[in-house]
C-alpha cells in the first residue's frame, strides 16, 4: 500500500515486525498492547493528525486511514485502540482548519503527549453522539455526568476521556453535552469487563460515572439531541472514527488474503500432484476474495480523499461515510470467512494467524454504524425523510 506525503519514521517496517510478533501474545493473554503503544507514542504516530503548527504531522484523513490500514495489517487491535485517540485529534484538526478554535486545546495537549480516549459507547444506544443514556446535570462551573460507558477505549493510558450525556432538564428540548473527563477528576471508576471474542488487546473496559464533574473549559459542545443538533464536531468524529474503522478492517482483510495466497501455493494434498493453488475451488475462493478487495479499497480511498479535499456533499456526507464503512467491514468479513475456509483444519488453531484474524474481523460489524443503523440512515436520507422522525405503524 503506497502512502502519500506521510512521514517515513512514524511507522517503520521494523516497528511493524515487532507489532506483528506481539499481536498474538496480547490476544492470547488478553492484555493491553503496552509495548506497541509506547513505540507509537515515541515515534510520533499519535500526532499524525495534529496540524504542523501544533507540532504534529498534519496528515489528512485519507493519509491517516492509509497508515491505519498498514498498522492493522500487522496488529489489528493496536490500530483499533489508537483510532480512538486519532478521531479526537482528527476532529479537532478539522474544526481548527474550519476556523473553529474551541477544540484547539485538544491539539495542544496531544502535542504535549496527552492521550485522548472515546467514551461514546452505551448499552441500548444505537445512535451514539446524538443520544445518550448518561445523565448530564448542570452545576456551578460545569456539568456532572452519571451513567455507564462501554467500550471505553485505551482504558489503561488515557489522560482525557471524551464523553457525552443527555441534559433532560427541559423534557421538550433535551440537549446532549460533549465534554472531556480528565484522569484525575473525581466521580468515575474503570471496571475491568473486557474479555471478548476479538480485538482483545484494546482493553476497552467499562467506565462508570457517578456525578463525575467536568468544568466548563472542557465542555466542547451543548447541542439539541438528535440529528437536528449535528454539527461539524459530529461529522468530524464520524469521519475520523468510522473511516478509521473501515480502514482497519480493510487492512485485516488484505492480510488474510495475502496469507491465503501464500498458503495455497505451499499447501499440498494427496489427491494433487501440485500445490492446492491448482485446485479449481481454491482458485474460485481466491477470486472471490480479490473481487471483494478490488471494490473495498478503491471505495474507501475515494471517499476518504473527497473528505480530505473538502468536496461538499452537504448532508450527503452521512450516507457517504456510513456506506464506505459498511462496505468495508461487510466485505472484509466475507474475505476473512473465505480465508478461514481455505485455510483448512490448520485455521482453527491459535498458533496460526487465521483464528485471530477471524475473531478480530467479526467485531467490525458491531462498530458504528452497524448494519441496522446504516440501512436506516441511507434509506431515510435518500428518501428525504428526517432521521429524527419516529416510524408510525398501522
Amino acid at each position: 500500500m503506497t502512502l502519500i506525503a506521510t512521514p517515513t519514521d512514524v511507522l517503520t517496517d521494523d516497528m511493524l515486525a515487532r507489532f506483528d510478533e506481539r499481536a498474538p501474545v496480547y490476544d492470547r493473554e488478553n492484555r493491553f498492547f503496552t509495548a506497541d503503544f509506547e513505540e507509537l507514542r515515541a515515534s510520533g504516530y499519535l500526532n499524525i493528525a495534529v496540524p504542523r503548527e501544533f507540532g504534529g504531522y498534519g496528515l489528512t484523513l485519507a493519509e491517516a486511514v492509509a497508515l491505519q490500514r498498514r498498522l492493522a495489517y500487522h496488529a489489528p487491535a493496536t490500530a483499533l485502540a489508537v483510532n480512538m485517540h486519532l478521531y479526537w485529534t482528527g476532529t479537532a484538526a478539522e474544526l481548527y482548519r474550519a476556523g473553529d478554535t474551541s477544540s484547539a486545546w485538544i491539539l495542544e495537549e496531544a502535542a504535549r503527549g496527552k492521550v485522548f480516549a472515546a467514551g461514546h459507547g452505551e448499552s441500548g444506544v444505537d445512535l451514539p453522539l446524538i443520544f445518550s443514556t448518561t445523565q448530564a446535570a448542570r452545576v456551578d462551573g460545569g456539568w456532572e455526568f452519571t451513567g455507564r460507558k462501554t467500550f471505553g477505549s485505551l482504558s489503561p493510558v488515557w489522560d482525557y476521556f471524551g464523553l457525552h450525556g443527555m441534559d433532560s432538564s427541559d423534557p421538550e428540548n433535551p440537549a446532549v453535552v460533549h465534554a472531556f473527563l480528565a484522569r484525575n477528576d473525581p466521580g468515575y471508576r474503570i471496571e475491568e469487563t473486557w474479555d471478548t471474542l476479538g480485538m482483545r488487546a484494546t482493553q476497552s473496559q467499562d467506565t462508570v460515572l457517578e456525578r463525575a464533574f467536568v468544568p466548563d473549559e472542557r465542555v466542547s459542545l451543548v447541542t439539541p439531541a438528535g440529528f437536528k443538533g449535528v454539527t461539524l464536531f459530529h461529522l468530524g468524529i464520524y469521519a475520523w472514527g468510522v473511516f478509521g474503522f473501515a480502514g482497519i478492517y480493510a487492512g485485516v482483510a488484505r492480510r488474510a488474503y495475502d496469507l491465503t495466497v501464500e498458503n495455497a501455493q505451499k499447501r499440498t494434498s494427496v489427491t494433487l500432484s501440485r500445490p492446492m493453488a491448482y485446485h479449481p475451488e481454491v482458485q474460485h475462493g481466491i477470486a472471490q476474495m480479490v473481487l471483494e478487495l478490488e471494490s473495498i479499497e478503491p471505495h474507501l480511498e475515494h471517499v476518504a480523499r473527497e473528505w480530505s479535499e473538502g468536496v461538499d456533499h452537504g448532508a450527503g456526507w452521512i450516507v457517504k461515510i456510513v456506506s464506505a464503512k459498511y462496505h468495508a467491514v461487510e466485505g472484509a468479513w466475507r474475505v476473512i470467512d473465505r480465508a478461514f475456509d481455505l485455510a483448512g483444519g490448520f485455521g482453527i488453531f491459535r498458533r496460526g494467524p487465521f483464528e485471530q484474524l477471524f475473531r478480530d474481523a467479526r467485531l467490525g460489524r458491531i462498530h458504528p454504524a452497524n448494519s441496522m443503523l446504516t440501512h436506516e440512515l441511507v434509506g431515510k436520507l435518500t428518501l428525504g425523510i428526517n432521521p429524527d422522525e419516529q416510524p408510525r405503524w398501522g
